[in-house]
């Protein structure tokens, strides 16, 4: 990694603006977001980190601005295969875009067996999503092809397995709409695959979230960072495939073993670990070495000391001139 990171730097932990035409905010787990009149919105990635569900105590210097940034490069890499919310970025934390009517479902698409996918074919199942898998694939192989595993919302918020033929026989998605996301989802995950092998990288799954402004199918939210993607080094995939090993992945996985390791798992009646300043700094500097890897460039630190005045600033400046 080429970057040293003091040990006074500051973290975004919270925002508290007030824009012009604003007309709402909502605080997610880890960005804070400002409707903008009728068609705008305006995401600030702020350093909070979560994981289990639950934010923790101590926010992240600079992780705002990696993941921010990681998304708009992967964004822009794929804008001319597949149009996207996005308006602007007039700084390394925010991202401005359309106000887009979100699609229920999302597009997740593997092409290797592992996570949730995995745990679903070691348990006995061979059909996924209303895909039918081969028998004798161990964890972590490469798919014949890659597949599409969709996910809607229940009720009561958590993600549901659903096959394509149910979301077309029930209405969710229109047959026409769902179609386009189809060849999206496949046209970005090919993509991010190249993008990836150019880095020493295997874009093992992600998912995709889709919109609708204007009449129009964009993708929306976030892609290819590693909160949406499970990646592994390519050096050594096969090697570590024959001998059972586990893949070495390029995630936050290590945030969550360190919480485990520490009695933590986001259950009733667990408390957070105290994250000292040389563990905040030690998860910083990984960030920092994830975006690096994915993006292939180096990243450059922005001056914390003045973080929300400088955010303010160049969005006030974005919102004047983007109508």
């Amino acid at each position: 990694m080429s970057v040293a990171i003091p040990t006074n730097v500051g973290a975004l932990s919270a925002t508290h603006f007030k824009f012009p035409s604003q007309t709402g905010f909502y605080k997610g787990k880890v960005r804070d977001v400002y409707s903008i009149g009728d068609d705008r919105l305006v995401l600030v990635a702020t350093d909070r980190i979560s994981a289990f569900d639950v934010v923790l105590p101590r926010p992240i210097p600079f992780k705002g601005q990696v993941l921010n940034q990681i998304a708009s490069h992967m964004l822009a890499a794929t804008a001319d295969i597949v149009p996207n919310w996005v308006i602007s970025v007039p700084d390394p934390n925010v991202t401005i875009g359309h106000r887009c009517q979100a699609q229920p479902v999302e597009m997740v698409i593997r092409g290797y067996l592992a996570g949730h996918a995995w745990r679903e074919y070691a348990a006995g199942k061979r059909m996924l999503c209303g895909v039918e898998l081969p028998d004798g694939l161990h964890e972590n192989d490469r798919l014949p092809e890659p597949i599409i595993t969709p996910t809607t919302k229940a009720s009561e918020g958590h993600d549901e397995d659903i096959s394509r033929e149910e979301i077309l026989s029930r209405g969710i998605v229109p047959t026409a709409d769902y179609q386009l996301m189809e060849q999206y989802t496949r046209a970005l995950y090919q993509r991010g695959t190249e993008l990836a092998a150019r880095q020493g990288l295997i874009l093992v799954d992600t998912k995709y979230e889709f919109g609708k402004h204007d009449g129009q199918i964009v993708v929306i939210d976030e892609i290819h960072t590693p909160d949406s993607s499970r990646y592994f080094y390519s050096a050594g995939y096969e090697e570590r495939q024959r001998n059972a090993e586990p893949q070495k992945q390029l995630s936050k996985e290590f945030v969550r073993q360190w919480l485990i390791a520490n009695d933590f798992q986001g259950k009733s009646g667990q408390v957070v670990p105290v994250m000292s300043d040389e563990w905040v700094l030690e998860i910083s500097t990984r960030y920092i070495q994830l975006f690096e890897q994915i993006t292939g460039t180096t990243f450059v630190p922005q001056d914390t000391s003045t973080m929300e005045q400088r955010i303010e600033r160049n969005v006030l400046d974005a919102l004047t001139s983007v109508r």
